[in-house]
């Protein structure tokens, strides 16, 4: 009976939920001028809106004079505030909580504010649209009778203020999930948070495989380590044998193009179903609600404000930006979001392309800068850099040119990260180099860090030492030659590297 009460208690809600989505997708600009109202309104008198007079901000064209468009750097001083035990910074309730992840240029990682607001109206929230969008597209669904498997980060208590903590956004959505969530979801939470990430998945591993697993929640690569160490403890040949109920998969974070005929060997369920989400330290902002690949519903009332700059404005002194009303189908933009936690204007980094105005509903195209986060380590070109600088200092070298991509991850293999370098003079000692370079990098990126950990998703650095000319001759086959044409230092696909290694092997020493 009590079973019964609480999976009708749980359609209910999925209702709900479907009811506000299909709201939000008819009426998107009406709910967007809601959310900026109520974010403005909400924010007036902190120290930031009398700064920039918040009071006098009637409409967006208001808010796009007076308020910057800011980056982490910018925002910094006001967080470490907030970390210090301030409050009424950016946003007008208690801030206790940091998501912490990498990408930062000036520190080896970015802690953003989390607000009560940012986990109920904003994380939860879409969650719970998560599962209701689901169960619309699929209702003959019966994932609810089971558990939902995650991967869940860690947290710690934050060392200049013991009265608040950081830690991954999942670990703190996790930690302050409501109780009727706890009872649908597997680890228990003192596994799921724990912060060693190989006894973690060790104990995931032996503690679920007697579970009903009917979904699972995370990024690809760690999901991956995880299925393939079941398979290893049980020596069953599918994860469809370990658990026959299992059903979704809800992915993110990292493209999962790469990744899945891995998790469709792994599985071997003839029905599985995978749903792409977007949802990042910053807020939740999108969730797949078709059969197409990579393209997800912009969510529009969960506590974000979005606005957008072309990509043909970027990197100008004053880039255009505009309003979701004035986005076009097909080009790309650097997303801007305003939200509940009190990041104001705040560029995320991320490009998206909106493949439909009605609905909205956008593809992940990229970052605004290079980079490489095949396995959630978002290492960004200052990194790489950097560490390439410290490598030559070490070994004597000197570089003419580098390009790197990933080695994605396949059923019981390892993935990693693939340079070729052209050295004006080489290295006294490669080896040396790759560990310093490897070393560097896992010093000034934590995500880049944690995934090198124990080799268990990431594994050193693959090298190639590439003959003088190998990039010469790689821009000339692609007609590239000429001061405006630059070789990319990092991507998060292996177009650029397989065509460099090709022609590298083709240059004669």
């Amino acid at each position: 009976m009590a079973i019964h009460l609480f999976n009708s208690a749980v359609n209910w809600m999925l209702k709900r939920r479907m009811e506000e989505v299909e709201y939000f997708m008819q009426n998107p600009l009406e709910v967007q001028e809601r959310t900026f109202q109520q974010l403005i309104k909400s924010a007036k008198d902190t120290e930031w809106g009398r700064k920039y007079n918040y009071r006098n901000i009637r409409n967006g064209e208001d808010f796009k004079r007076d308020v910057p468009v800011s980056t982490y750097e910018e925002l910094y001083p006001y967080i470490e505030r907030l970390m210090q035990g301030e409050q009424n910074l950016l946003w007008p309730t208690k801030i206790n909580c940091f998501s912490k992840s990498s990408g930062t240029t000036n520190a080896r990682s970015k802690f953003i504010p989390v607000s009560g607001e940012a986990l109920e109206e904003t994380h939860y929230k879409a969650g719970k649209a998560m599962f209701a969008i689901y169960v619309n597209r699929y209702p003959e669904t019966k994932f609810s009778i089971g558990k939902s498997l995650g991967i869940g980060g860690s947290y710690q208590q934050n060392h200049l203020n013991d009265e608040t903590y950081y830690g991954d956004v999942s670990a703190l959505i996790m930690k302050n999930l409501p109780f009727w969530a706890e009872l649908m979801r597997a680890p228990s939470i003192e596994i799921a948070l724990m912060d060693e990430w190989e006894s973690k998945i060790e104990k995931i591993a032996r503690t679920t495989i007697n579970e009903n697993i009917t979904s699972l929640a995370g990024v690809p690569t760690w999901t991956l380590v995880l299925l393939q160490r079941i398979l290893d403890i049980t020596g069953k040949n599918s994860i469809a044998e370990v658990w026959p109920g299992l059903e979704v998969f809800f992915h993110g974070a990292v493209a999962f193009g790469p990744y899945r005929d891995s998790f469709q060997k792994l599985i071997q369920h003839p029905d599985m179903h995978y749903m792409e989400v977007y949802n990042a330290s910053e807020g939740y902002f999108g969730i797949q609600d078709t059969n197409v690949a990579d393209e997800m519903l912009l969510l529009l009332d969960y506590g974000v404000y979005y606005e957008f700059i072309p990509m043909d404005e970027w990197g100008k002194e004053n880039p255009k930006v505009i309003d979701l009303g004035d986005v076009e189908v097909g080009k790309n933009y650097a997303m801007i979001i305003s939200t509940n936690a009190g990041l104001w204007r705040y560029h995320i980094g991320d490009t998206v392309r909106f493949t439909s105005t009605s609905p909205y509903r956008i593809k992940i195209t990229g970052r605004t800068k290079h980079f490489i986060n095949a396995f959630g380590e978002e290492l960004v070109i200052e990194n790489a850099e950097e560490a390439i600088t410290a490598a030559c200092q070490v070994t004597g070298a000197l570089v003419n040119n580098f390009s790197a991509a990933p080695i994605y991850l396949e059923a019981g293999k390892q993935g990693g990260h693939e340079w070729v370098v052209e050295f004006e003079h080489s290295p006294e000692n490669m080896d040396i180099f790759v560990n310093v370079l490897d070393s560097k990098l896992r010093e000034i990126n934590s995500d880049y860090d944690a995934k090198r950990y124990k080799d268990i998703a990431l594994i050193k650095p693959i090298i190639h030492n590439a003959p003088k000319g190998t990039f010469y001759e790689w821009m000339k086959r692609k007609g590239k030659l000429g001061g405006q044409h630059k070789v990319p230092r990092l991507a998060n696909n292996r177009e650029h590297i397989d065509s460099l290694i090709e022609v590298m092997n083709s240059v004669k020493i």
